[in-house]
């Protein structure tokens, strides 16, 4: 898996000895960064050679939010560990699973895609006034994507 989630992973103490440095001080773009360090530590071991795995059998409990701000706000903080971290991870993704590979470009390039067609439609909508039928063609079409490797 390309992030073992915090409150649900387990590590041996060995593989995060080695790493521990790193893990430590994690910068991003010169300055400390303190989020998303789940996905962090997981893209350190899968760099130092180690694997994850993905034990359906575990079971684990955390808190979550329970109101719309702090669900958001999660939602935000996981998106830009996401987005920053794929940079970390892209010399990994030739030796990843297929399935990971696509995961992880599906994850970022969605969003991206959503959002500069979401930006032309507007602007489309705007200029001209009117409805940009292609935006729901490529909404539809990367929820097709989304849903078909999840399906995979």
């Amino acid at each position: 898996v390309m992030c073992c989630c915090g409150p649900c992973a387990m590590y041996r103490r060995s593989a995060l000895l080695l790493l521990l440095d790193q893990y430590e001080t994690q910068f991003f773009r010169g300055k400390p960064s303190d989020f998303g360090e789940d996905r962090h530590l997981t893209i350190l071991m899968l760099k130092a050679g180690f694997r994850t795995e993905y034990v359906p059998d575990a079971v684990a409990a955390t808190v979550v939010p329970d109101r719309l701000g702090p669900y958001l706000r999660q939602q935000l903080r996981w998106a830009r560990s996401t987005f920053r971290d794929t940079f970390l991870a892209l010399r990994l993704l030739p030796e990843l699973d297929r399935y990971l590979t696509l995961d992880v470009v599906g994850q970022n390039l969605g969003p991206l895609l959503l959002t500069v067609s979401s930006l032309a439609a507007l602007a489309q909508l705007a200029l001209t006034a009117t409805v940009p039928w292609w935006t729901g063609l490529i909404i539809a079409s990367m929820t097709v994507v989304r849903c078909s490797v999840a399906a995979f």
